[in-house]
């Protein structure tokens, strides 16, 4: 039970520190810390017990949860996810520590956010079932969404909203064909369920249908990545945001897009993939060059990092896109 220990761990974290007394600061802080790094801690046997020689999912844990619906609790990792969940697990106890004294304002609240973002995000890398990894997606976005709003700039609330904007749209889409991709497989097999390596192994046959539903999760990924012309919430959300949910922005929740891309679009519709490759290609490139040119102008350091990672982000979606082993380890690596 592992994976669902790394995951569960800071929102155990999180309910702990809710039942504490608000004015002592310290013991707050200290008990997210503590928290944090214990969630480190134990996810470090994911690597070193981690079989590098296998291509099979890991670590797995696979429970009925709504069987009737075809839901399951199903989580496990690979070589991509076993990374970014230790990336993830590493952060989030720096970022705490670069809190330490500039969140004064409500950091109870802040602290208890944080643990919850971090269970979001965990949960959306091991997640196995698309019923499961929807909901750690937009789970996750409610604490970031606070974290911008609450404890960001002058132009916090307008980021936040921005924010929660642009990701709600295409979540809710990509909702949709989640939903659509459960009807075709069921009607064509019988069994209907959301387990991804059972709807990985169902190739949809080319046409409108896969053409849709891969639009509709690109969309989700492309404004997570972000890559243009969906990158406009980037700036401004990193602006505004504290230096924790910045660093929390450009190393972990960007990386969600690109991870979705190889996740769940390649598999699941690769005609359509390799359909819309030399448009990916196009946005990829544009999106080089302008967050380039623009990050070398900005006098921000933060959009600076904002309009970098729209550049450095279009470089891994020109590796993914190549469908070559090179290009999507080199994408994956990044």
């Amino acid at each position: 039970m592992i994976l669902s220990l790394v995951t569960f761990i800071p929102t155990v974290g999180a309910v702990l520190i809710a039942l504490l007394p608000r004015g002592r600061a310290a013991v707050l802080k200290g008990v997210a810390l503590a928290v944090s790094v214990v969630t480190f801690l134990v996810s470090l046997p994911l690597w070193t017990r981690f079989d590098a020689s296998s291509a099979d999912y890991q670590f797995v844990e696979h429970r009925a949860w709504m069987p009737s619906l075809g839901i399951s609790y199903h989580v496990g990792v690979d070589g991509i996810s076993l990374l970014l969940v230790l990336l993830t697990t590493f952060l989030v106890p720096l970022v705490l520590l670069s809190a330490w004294d500039s969140i004064e304002s409500r950091l109870k609240e802040f602290v208890i956010v944080m643990l919850l973002l971090e269970t979001g995000m965990l949960g959306v890398f091991v997640a196995l079932d698309l019923f499961l990894f929807y909901i750690f997606w937009e789970a996750m976005l409610i604490p970031m969404y606070l974290i911008i709003g609450v404890w960001g700039g002058p132009r916090r609330v307008y980021a936040a909203v921005k924010f929660i904007l642009y990701t709600l749209a295409g979540s809710l889409l990509m909702l949709v064909a989640i939903l659509a991709l459960y009807f075709q497989y069921g009607a064509a097999t019988g069994t209907y369920t959301f387990d991804l390596p059972a709807l990985a192994q169902f190739v949809l046959p080319a046409g409108r249908a896969q053409t849709l539903m891969f639009l509709a999760f690109a969309l989700a990924f492309a404004i997570k990545v972000p890559m243009f012309p969906f990158h406009t919430w980037l700036p401004d959300a990193h602006t505004e945001a504290p230096t924790a949910g910045s660093v929390i922005l450009a190393g972990v929740l960007l990386k969600m897009g690109t991870y979705g891309f190889l996740r769940f679009c390649l598999p699941l519709f690769p005609h359509a993939s390799l359909t819309y490759t030399p448009w990916i290609f196009a946005l990829a490139v544009i999106g080089i060059i302008y967050g380039a040119w623009c990050a070398t102008v900005q006098p921000d350091i933060k959009k600076l990092v904002a309009y970098s990672s729209v550049s450095h982000l279009g470089f891994v979606m020109l590796g993914i896109f190549t469908l070559t082993p090179e290009g999507l380890v080199g994408a994956s690596s990044r």
